[in-house]
């Protein structure tokens, strides 16, 4: 069971590695602002690294484990407020938030088979802020030993 769920995991980081790499590659050139470049190189380094933890994870190697507990953790909060917005996913995610505006209101958001990254100093007028699950789910599977 625990060689299934870190193959999952494994290609999920792959794909959404990629995914993202090749989209903030295709951000970054032709070079635009020099606010979307540093966004998109921001962008690159973290699917990046996502990517490479998922090759490593694949091969079976302990520093993919912890790398990609790392990648796990970097796509867990979502954070979208007005001063500050955060998001990361690759691959897949299942997001649970709570709206901060009255009333309060849950929701639940889900997508496979995508990538995204949201970084910005400013953010939409509507507040929210929750978890990802597959990501937290995830990276409790890989504190399995």
């Amino acid at each position: 069971m625990r060689n299934f769920l870190f193959r999952l995991i494994g290609i999920l980081e792959v794909a959404g590695g990629f995914y993202g790499v090749v989209n903030m590659a295709r951000r970054l050139f032709p070079l635009g602002s020099t606010h979307e470049s540093l966004l998109a190189v921001i962008g690159l380094l973290l699917y990046g690294f996502v990517l490479i933890a998922g090759v490593m994870l694949l091969e079976g190697s302990e520093r993919g484990v912890a790398f990609s507990s790392w990648a796990q953790l970097l796509q867990l909060p979502l954070i979208a407020t007005p001063i500050l917005s955060y998001a990361l996913h690759c691959g897949a995610f299942v997001n649970v938030y709570a709206t901060l505006h009255l009333p309060v209101r849950l929701g639940l958001d889900w997508h496979f088979g995508s990538e995204g990254f949201v970084l910005a100093v400013a953010g939409p007028g509507l507040s929210r802020i929750g978890i990802n699950l597959l990501a937290l789910l995830s990276w409790l599977a890989l504190r399995l030993r």
